[in-house]
């Protein structure tokens, strides 16, 4: 029998037109968006679906914006294909839109709280002082080893650990700029990344507490899920230890090799990438031999989802 699990994507899948005809066919997706515009006080809906696009991909509204479509998408196949999961996770912004599918956080209060997230980390690090950069070809020790070599008293630390021989790293300009030469040295192949500051590394401190402030007042229950978190990749089945995991995961490296292990370890044998974007069904395929990877954030999926579900 087959274990479905769901991923959800993080910052960089944002697109203009993403969950557009989500909207259009299922009302539970429109639901979705009303829901989310009107907890936020803007058309979040219009910018997902109209642009433009340099104002979607400012971080403080891609973040609620993916969120909002990832969401939207996995209450479509809910209500379509009576979707139930073994297990959710998501890679950074994704844990939230996993911790919301999984009943441990409203829909409202992600958004609000992803959207904080988004300006806090933009405001963490003055644009030009961070960077970072995507290491191909090198696996995650001898990444690491060479950021040691290259920080010379900056920053630089691997911030996404995702599998398939591919480790982003982050901090600062220099340090990156030195970490690419070193990685080139060894036979790598590296590519900076067009983001607006350097994720998931210390220099994101003050907006960890930024986030921690912001989060003391919001209401998170046990998930009726069990989450697997990319902080730990372990499974989280506790509100209790929820918010201290995602101010940690501001600085933290999102360990997503890790984490599919972790989900494969509980029998799953199809990965839905519920939201928009293939990143992460790409990288299942790679880090789990033989696994039905999927995507699941567009309406014209669903049917692949349902063949998948029902093989």
């Amino acid at each position: 029998m087959s274990a479905v699990v769901c991923v959800f994507p993080g910052q960089g899948s944002q697109r203009v037109g993403m969950a557009r005809d989500l909207v259009e066919r299922h009302p539970v997706a429109r639901r979705t968006f009303e829901e989310a515009d009107a907890r936020l006080g803007m058309a979040l809906s219009r910018l997902c679906f109209d642009g433009p696009e340099d104002t979607l991909r400012l971080t403080e509204n891609a973040q609620p914006a993916i969120l909002a479509a990832s969401v939207a998408a996995y209450r479509v196949l809910e209500e379509t294909v009576g979707l139930r999961p073994a297990a959710v996770a998501g890679h950074s912004l994704g844990e939230w839109s996993a911790l919301v599918v999984a009943g441990a956080m409203e829909l409202g209060d992600a958004v609000v709280g992803v959207r904080e997230r988004g300006r806090a980390m933009q405001a963490a690090v003055a644009p030009g002082l961070g960077a970072m950069a995507a290491v191909l070809g090198l696996d995650g020790d001898t990444v690491t080893g060479l950021c040691a070599e290259a920080a010379d008293g900056e920053v630089v630390v691997p911030a996404n650990l995702n599998g398939g021989g591919q480790v982003v790293v982050a901090g600062s300009t220099g340090a990156v700029d030195r970490l690419v030469a070193l990685a080139a040295a060894r036979g790598g192949r590296s590519q900076r990344l067009a983001v607006s500051a350097p994720f998931h590394c210390p220099l994101m401190a003050p907006a960890a507490d930024a986030l921690a402030r912001h989060l003391a007042s919001v209401r998170l229950r046990d998930p009726r899920l069990p989450v697997v978190t990319s902080v730990d990749a372990r499974v989280v089945r506790g509100g209790g230890e929820l918010r201290d995991l995602l101010v940690r995961q501001v600085t933290a490296p999102v360990r997503w090799e890790e984490t599919m292990r972790v989900l494969a370890g509980l029998g799953a044998t199809i990965v839905l990438e519920t939201g928009p974007g293939r990143v992460l069904s790409g990288l299942a395929r790679r880090i789990v031999p033989g696994v039905t990877a999927l995507s699941a954030g567009a309406a014209g999926d669903i049917d692949a989802v349902r063949e998948a579900l029902a093989a």
